[in-house]
């Protein structure tokens, strides 16, 4: 017997067992596979978004916005969240390797309580700066909405064809210019010796030159007009749904307009305006450019100090103020969106 198996060639012998069971092995999962594939494929036929957009662009969607949520949202968010809890104070000592680096509170606590040097308990200075930031955020918030929704209502209701289409392109004109270009043209046309100065000195409103920049009026203004288009398409796309004939029969029974606008047109925006205040706000609430270039002596925005701990390398510190920043925004708007029962289908409508 050991003089067979010595002259079987051994080699020949195990690629023929391996083939051997490479073909009984396919013949036992084929065809489950088979089916258990065609069962698949029947399933995500049946699913309305395939359904509607093949499965070649369906797949291209899913990867394309997985790609883009994980790679440009969720990944720097996290890396920034991780960052933020390592000492930074130590990181020049282990040449900026920051994975070397003791993980801390150290710069959350100092968000909020400061160095501990002075007599003060908190961090008074950086806590009235996001104070002034978020309120100063939802005033400018509001008067985009102001601004915005009768323009909004007369493209959506009243105007047709060519006055529509007019109104879209000097809306979106503008905005072919860059944003500091826009900023700094607010700066000029607010300044001392701007258009708006010279046309109230010269019809003889006032004596000398008011100060708009440090009154920050003119942040205000630059701020509401550079979001101007995220207040204005929203409500447009949900009014521009509404059926006329609700309005005709509300004015048939005697309501005035600021009644139906309160009672039937707001309502029905709901989603446009939640989602557009949303954009506006948070958008806001980060802007940096408008804010350094028009804001005043003492109008230091919340995003200046972010970028301050980054320009001066102390990049732990920074992560924390900008993770604090954020979180302290998304709860703000939740909780805004839970007082005037808005949920987040709404929202994405």
């Amino acid at each position: 017997m050991s003089d067979e198996l010595q002259s079987l060639n051994l080699p020949y012998f195990a690629i023929f067992v391996t083939f051997f069971l490479a073909v009984l092995s396919s013949l036992l999962v084929v065809a489950p596979a088979q089916r258990g594939i065609s069962v698949t494929w029947d399933y995500l036929k049946q699913v309305k978004f395939i359904e509607r957009n093949g499965i070649v662009v369906s797949t291209y969607i899913v990867v394309a916005v997985t790609l883009w949520v994980v790679v440009m949202i969720v990944a720097p968010q996290f890396f920034m969240v991780e960052l933020s809890f390592h000492d930074g104070t130590v990181a020049a000592d282990v040449g900026y390797d920051y994975s070397q680096t003791p993980y801390t509170f150290n710069n959350y606590s100092y968000a909020v309580f400061g160095s501990g040097s002075d007599d003060s308990y908190f961090n008074v200075l950086h806590l009235k700066v996001f104070l002034r930031t978020i309120i100063a955020s939802v005033c400018i918030t509001l008067l985009a909405f102001v601004l915005c929704y009768p323009i909004a209502y007369y493209m959506a209701q009243t105007a047709k064809g060519g006055t529509v289409r007019l109104l879209l392109i000097c809306l979106v004109l503008p905005f072919w210019v860059n944003e500091i270009l826009r900023a700094f043209a607010f700066r000029i046309l607010f300044g001392s010796s701007g258009v708006i100065n010279s046309f109230l000195i010269g019809s003889g409103i006032i004596d000398e030159p008011f100060d708009f920049v440090k009154a920050d009026i003119a942040m205000y203004a630059g701020l509401s007009y550079a979001y101007i288009l995220l207040m204005i398409f929203p409500i447009y796309n949900a009014i521009e749904s509404l059926d006329h004939n609700q309005i005709e029969a509300a004015r048939d029974l005697g309501s005035s307009w600021s009644r139906i606008h309160y009672r039937v047109v707001m309502p029905y925006a709901k989603p446009g305006i939640a989602s557009g205040c949303t954009m506006v706000f948070m958008l806001t609430a980060g802007a940096l450019a408008a804010p350094q270039i028009l804001g005043g002596p003492s109008s230091l925005w919340f995003t200046q100090i972010i970028t301050n701990w980054f320009n001066l390398g102390d990049w732990t510190r920074g992560s924390a103020y900008a993770f604090l920043f954020l979180l302290s925004c998304i709860v703000f708007v939740l909780t805004v969106m839970k007082y005037f029962k808005v949920n987040l289908g709404e929202l994405a409508k």
